[in-house]
């Protein structure tokens, strides 16, 4: 599977951004706005979350993040005091399924972090400005979409492309003509 672009989070940021708009729309009518808010968040995080596991390589955990997602965010509704705090929950939940599934170093996960304080910064930055949730939120996302520039694993070390299995078989061979060597002579 191909990288993911800025093009594709641009584009995912505008989707997020008009489908957030939406959705507090209609929810608003019939919850209060705290809880709306904390909905769209939740629901905002699984759906980028998805994109993000969808997006990666990686196969293993899925289970597990999703099963995480749904402890943090009840965890969230329930002991969160503001709207704030559980957002912070929601942003780091991100940033570590971005850490974990995307980037292989500790480096690229630190930066990945200040991207994310940066993401949030941008919208509340759009808050403030011009107190729309539409934009708000894609500026969120689309600061988000800026991972795809930080390097993978800045640990100096190559980061090995062949499959495991390959790596066992030629192992398995090796170990092959040095028995054959210890046997014959």
């Amino acid at each position: 599977m191909k990288q993911p672009t800025f093009l594709e989070g641009a584009l995912l940021a505008l989707v997020a951004a008009l489908a957030g708009t939406v959705l507090f729309s209609a929810l608003n009518l019939i919850l209060p706005a705290d809880t709306t808010l904390r909905l769209l968040v939740s629901l905002l995080s699984l759906a980028y979350t998805g994109y993000l596991m969808f997006r990666s390589r990686e196969r293993l955990g899925r289970i597990t993040a999703l099963g995480s997602w749904i402890l943090t965010s009840i965890t969230g509704f329930l002991l969160a005091p503001s709207l704030l705090i559980f957002v912070l929950l929601h942003c780091g939940f991100i940033w570590i399924i971005r850490s974990l599934y995307i980037h292989n170093g500790v480096l690229a996960a630190i930066a990945d972090l200040a991207l994310t304080a940066l993401s949030l910064a941008a919208a509340v930055w759009a808050t403030v400005q011009s107190g729309s949730l539409l934009l708000s939120l894609w500026c969120f996302f689309l600061t988000q979409a800026l991972f795809v520039v930080i390097p993978k694993s800045w640990s100096g070390k190559q980061v090995r492309s062949e499959p495991a299995e390959a790596g066992f078989e030629q192992a398995y061979q090796t170990a092959q003509r040095a028995l054959s060597k210890l046997v014959s002579g």
